[in-house]
């Protein structure tokens, strides 16, 4: 009798991916099974480009955030860096009430800062409870106050079931979400600040002595995830929100209450890669969420609204000077936008009538940020090309001898990986037209090793009165961007 297949080595390599196979699918099944057997499980997948929901499972029953909470830290803060109140070099300093927090956290004393990037990565990889209180203190005056100002930003943006008390997400019974405004959450931080956006794929953070890696088991294991944002307390359970990217498709995905981080990695995986190939592959999803953001209040109305939502503070701590007089131009979905009018159309149930109210922030106090720990200079390294009449070419690596010298400039942008930040540069390029034809696009790089992160810029700006009017076009365009003295 001859032999099957010819070869025992082939059947055995044949049993071996036959039994692979069956592991994948049991751990699969395992995790949709312990999912639908589990009273606090949550889940919902979106196509973040057209706003259809390809998965949903208790997707607006109120489930607490835990460190889920940090993402709307973070687009607080990404906010007041595109509004110029703060810069990423500006210091943020650690009050009493800030170093006491229980960890995870940075371990920064009392008195002692740390710079407003150094804090962005902290949260993106420790998930540090004790810098997210820092933060808090720093843009928002205090505690309380920053979380008055999330809970508004929540319901600016569609999130009509959501209530933040704190800025870290430990346990506070009152501090509820629910899957569907965490994806909304993650759409928008993705949308809102492309400039931003890729501090949420870093993989380690370098912090003194300490190599700080991510707790985002999926990045670099799940094929197209970039981030974003995973979060454990015993009474929310295992949550985690994804973003996930390939093939020409964008998904976001968030599971919440999973009984181990293990069985959440499981359905995340899972559920990425089961709904990933049933997302649109067409072009758009550019202004999915509108960008409601708040204005900054004139001195002696701090109590003034828009829209019924509180505006931010006059005083506080500010950043060097960028540009004055000014007004700040934001994007918004566009009427009659499909994709916005998909996502706003998600069946989401109204907000409590017994849930409070959110209130209207004070003014906060003048802050002045206390000097500590000392941070690395920054060098310049790398740059871009530029032509005369034409679009400059972003692929033109040269010396850092072509880095605009003098005038002003227009950042759009920063992120720890140098092809993303020219990434950064060619969207801005193709959507900007005429406002950059004559601009210089170069990437700054600042940092050593794995504190290495790259500025993608425009130069060329001889006056400020240029740069500001070239940011607030981008701006109007959907690009996030600051102008500052070179």
């Amino acid at each position: 009798m001859h032999k099957v297949f010819g070869s025992s080595n082939f059947a055995a390599a044949i049993r071996r991916l036959v039994i692979a196979a069956f592991a994948v699918f049991v751990t699969s099944v395992a995790a949709v099974g312990s999912a639908q057997a589990n009273p606090k499980y949550a889940g919902i997948v979106i196509d973040a480009k057209t706003g259809k929901v390809l998965y949903s499972e208790n997707a607006d029953s109120l489930r607490y955030p835990a460190s889920l909470t940090k993402m709307m830290t973070l687009y607080m803060v990404f906010e007041a860096l595109e509004a110029g109140r703060i810069s990423l070099n500006s210091k943020v300093p650690f009050s009493a009430n800030a170093a006491k927090e229980p960890p995870s956290k940075l371990g920064v004393g009392t008195g002692r800062s740390i710079t407003v990037e150094q804090a962005i990565l902290a949260l993106v990889t420790r998930s540090a409870n004790d810098v997210a209180t820092a933060l808090a203190e720093y843009v928002g005056g205090s505690e309380q106050r920053f979380a008055q100002m999330m809970t508004a930003k929540a319901r600016s943006l569609g999130m009509t079931k959501t209530t933040y008390r704190n800025a870290h997400g430990l346990p506070n019974t009152a501090q509820m979400t629910t899957a569907r405004d965490q994806a909304r959450l993650s759409i928008a931080l993705r949308q809102h600040f492309p400039q931003y956006y890729g501090y949420f794929s870093t993989r380690s953070f370098q912090f003194g002595k300490q190599t700080i890696g991510n707790h985002n088991r999926l990045l670099g294991q799940v094929r197209g995830v970039d981030g974003i944002k995973t979060g454990y307390t015993r009474a929310a359970g295992y949550n985690l929100a994804t973003s996930a990217e390939a093939d020409g498709r964008s998904i976001v995905a968030v599971v919440l209450g999973a009984t181990s981080g293990a069985r959440r990695n499981a359905q995340m995986t899972s559920l990425v890669q089961r709904y990933m190939p049933a997302a649109s592959s067409s072009r758009g999803g550019s202004n999915l969420i509108a960008k409601n953001n708040t204005s900054v209040a004139p001195a002696g109305s701090a109590t003034a609204t828009t829209g019924g939502l509180p505006q931010l503070p006059q005083t506080g701590p500010m950043p060097d000077v960028r540009y004055t007089g000014v007004a700040q131009a934001y994007a918004a979905a566009p009427a009659g936008n499909a994709a916005s009018a998909a996502l706003n159309s998600m069946p989401a149930a109204a907000p409590s009538a017994s849930a409070p109210p959110v209130p209207v922030p004070q003014p906060a106090p003048a802050y002045l940020p206390n000097e500590g720990a000392a941070v690395a200079p920054a060098t310049a390294a790398h740059s871009v090309a530029s032509a005369a009449t034409t679009p400059p070419d972003v692929d033109s690596m040269t010396t850092a001898s072509t880095v605009p010298t003098g005038g002003w400039v227009v950042q759009i942008g920063t992120s720890p990986d140098q092809q993303m930040a020219m990434d950064l540069l060619r969207d801005a390029q193709a959507k900007g037209g005429q406002v950059l034809r004559s601009a210089t696009p170069f990437t700054v790089a600042y940092g050593d090793g794995s504190k290495k992160i790259f500025r993608a810029r425009f130069g060329g700006f001889g006056e400020q009165k240029e740069a500001v009017n070239a940011c607030n076009a981008l701006k109007k365009k959907g690009i996030g961007c600051w102008a500052a003295a070179q």
